[in-house]
């Protein structure tokens, strides 16, 4: 059985972390025990070590509720952070890169260029968006051919639409076991069943996918294979081209999110280009350039093309005519390029940053990517973790986040590394691992 520190500890990982706030109700605690599938007793614990802990608060007839102003337990490493440091969510943005963008937005201030930049578009775009995106995917082993590309208001749009267009709903998606938490939040609203496929040291394993297929058939199958989020992985040319025979003799397609293999220059070509019949390759401007920045675009094979244009349409989400203007001006300019580039050398430099601060400790990184991947060592828990992070003010994502079956998750957690200025980085990192070190705070016996 599950030991109640560890669901209390759950729970208050939600209380710090922002997703529980002050003031919201929590369920009753025969409701909790059955979500939990634990006995009504160890609930009726769970919730004492809360109101324990100082983060919720009973009211007799109407429930138990977060506190308005939890007090911090245990002692503290150092002193709480004024303001919340952001290690979970990535927003990357690089040095000059306004003023880079402002530059290709000039013209578009003519009245007779911003009202065609206005007009609503289709999920086709325009001729001029499909020559620079597929410009812009164009690697030397690989070029979409421009009448594929179709466009959505961002990446996670074009990631639900191209997942709504091969799985009916109740249908089975294959994920990576460790896989993208939105792809978890699309199944949920799209009412598709995820279903974890094996990985080892090379990404996603085409025998495993095989096999399930085999027990009980896949409609689709969604995966990273350059930088795989949360682990860091970029598949090699030899796993890409076996699982492309594996997906055209199951017949089987992939959602292949390219989003932030940008920053591997040296990454084998994109999945679509082995099996571009079977693949559906997903990206967004997001990470490239900035955070508001929010067109997405898929290359979609010719009998794709259709579905995921309507599930688009359906869902409102193609992407508006003033951001493919501004974008294809960028790419044509050499902004985007001058930005990415930028980009690189910035996370390299924060990798640095992590592998200094996080040394003895298992780390997985590549040193291109924007996180890293860090198993905690014993005793620590993933949501005990989370909770002492979040209690000097940092915010980390627990493995369980990322799980995408049912079974326990990693003792792990994802560390994002783009938001945070370098210093604020080099400090936040410095606290986690003195909490490492030091070991859970309550280690008191049951």
């Amino acid at each position: 059985m599950e030991n109640f520190r560890t669901i209390a500890d759950a729970v208050a990982a939600d209380i710090t972390a922002g997703r529980l706030r002050p003031g919201d109700q929590l369920s009753t605690q025969r409701a909790f025990a059955r979500r939990h599938g634990i006995a009504n007793s160890t609930a009726i614990r769970v919730y004492a070590e809360l109101a324990r802990r100082g983060l919720v608060v009973g009211e007799v007839g109407r429930g138990t509720f977060v506190r308005a102003a939890p007090p911090p337990s245990g002692p503290a490493l150092a002193e709480p952070a004024s303001q919340r440091i952001d290690l979970e969510l990535n927003y990357p943005v690089a040095e000059g890169q306004s003023e880079l963008l402002a530059t290709g937005l000039a013209p578009m201030l003519r009245p007779d260029v911003l009202a065609a930049a206005l007009r609503p578009l289709t999920a086709a775009g325009t001729p001029a968006a499909r020559d620079s995106f597929a410009a812009l995917l164009a690697r030397p082993a690989w070029r979409p051919e421009p009448g594929r590309l179709l466009f959505a208001g961002n990446g996670r749009q074009a990631v639900g639409a191209a997942i709504a267009a091969l799985v009916p709903p109740g249908g089975r998606l294959g994920v990576e076991a460790l896989t993208y938490p939105v792809v978890k939040a699309v199944a949920a609203r799209l009412g598709v069943s995820l279903v974890p496929i094996p990985c080892d040291e090379d990404g996603l394993r085409p025998d495993a996918l095989a096999e399930v297929h085999r027990a009980a058939p896949l409609h689709a199958l969604y995966l990273q294979p350059t930088l795989q989020n949360p682990l860091g992985i970029t598949m090699s040319e030899h796993r890409r081209a076996e699982l492309a025979e594996i997906l055209c003799r199951l017949g089987l397609h992939a959602v292949e999110d390219a989003i932030w293999a940008f920053l591997r220059v040296d990454a084998p070509a994109p999945l679509a280009a082995f099996a571009p019949r079977h693949t559906v390759l997903v990206d967004s401007l997001s990470k490239r350039l900035a955070p508001g920045l929010t067109a997405g675009f898929a290359v979609t094979p010719a009998e794709l093309s259709g579905p995921v244009s309507a599930a688009l349409r359906s869902a409102g989400a193609t992407a508006t005519g003033f951001a493919l203007d501004a974008a294809s001006r960028w790419i044509a300019d050499g902004t985007v390029a001058a930005v990415m580039a930028a980009k690189r050398r910035d996370a390299a430099a924060r990798n640095l940053i992590a592998a200094r601060r996080l040394t003895g400790f298992s780390v997985t990184a590549d040193p291109h990517a924007y996180f890293c991947w860090w198993r905690l060592p014993e005793p620590w828990r993933a949501e005990t973790f989370v909770a002492a992070a979040a209690r000097h003010g940092i915010a980390v994502t627990p493995a369980g986040a990322f799980a995408a079956g049912r079974g326990s998750s990693p003792h792990a957690v994802r560390i994002g590394l783009a938001s945070p200025s370098p210093q604020t980085l080099d400090r936040a990192l410095g606290t986690l691992a003195e909490i490492a070190q030091r070991g859970p705070e309550d280690s008191s016996p049951d």
